[in-house]
């Protein structure tokens, strides 16, 4: 092929890089200006609304004194207590399978289960946990009962996250940790988790909303 050829060739690629940049940018500005303009649109007619009032109230049956206040408390503790529980254990097991784990049927099953758990609907581990842990270990309808029914809910998606967080670091870091000498633990508490705690902490994220 001759020289003018190709120059065409490559300046026809160029043509079309450019309209697929240009395209993109187009897709990335409506959804951002789309959202911008929802968020504006709740914040000027929202906030003139709220008051200290509302987020300190109780619920009540009048509409004028009724508040959040049981509402966001409840919310974030029982959070609190799902990022307690499902988060040690999540990227613990998540750990363990990866870097401890033998390869073999046992391990293959494990992770078939895990995997299968996450597509669970929650509807049963809401039944799970009623008949678990509020009636069989007798926490009630408590706070602790709704943590920990969070946590079993999202833990095979902690789990999952981190194993992909830990699938991603590349191989070398491994090696380099292990031609100095490191330990097993020394190599993921000193470079598993730091390289992977961004995406770790992202499938956490990601399980609690």
């Amino acid at each position: 092929m001759e020289l003018g050829g190709i120059c065409k060739i490559i300046a026809r690629h160029k043509r079309w890089d450019m309209i697929f940049a240009i395209v993109g940018v187009l897709a990335l500005m409506i959804g951002v200006l789309t959202f911008a303009a929802l968020f504006l649109d709740m914040a000027i007619r929202g906030v003139p609304r709220l008051s200290w009032e509302f987020f300190s109230s109780f619920p009540s049956r009048r509409a004028g004194e009724a508040g959040i206040l049981s509402a966001w408390i409840g919310s974030t503790l029982v959070m609190l207590v799902t990022a307690v529980v499902a988060g040690p254990l999540g990227v613990g097991a998540g750990i363990y399978l990866e870097e401890y784990a033998p390869k073999n049927w046992v391990t293959d099953i494990i992770e078939i289960n895990i995997t299968n758990l996450a597509g669970v609907p929650s509807i049963v581990y809401g039944l799970l946990a009623l008949g678990l842990f509020v009636y069989q270990f007798g926490f009630g309808q408590s706070i602790l009962s709704a943590g920990l029914t969070l946590s079993l809910l999202i833990l095979p998606v902690v789990i999952v996250a981190t194993r992909e967080a830990i699938r991603a670091i590349p191989q070398h870091i491994r090696e380099g940790a292990y031609a100095l000498g490191a330990t097993d633990w020394q190599t993921v508490r000193d470079h598993i988790l730091p390289y992977s705690s961004a995406g770790i902490l992202t499938g956490m994220i990601i399980g609690m909303a």
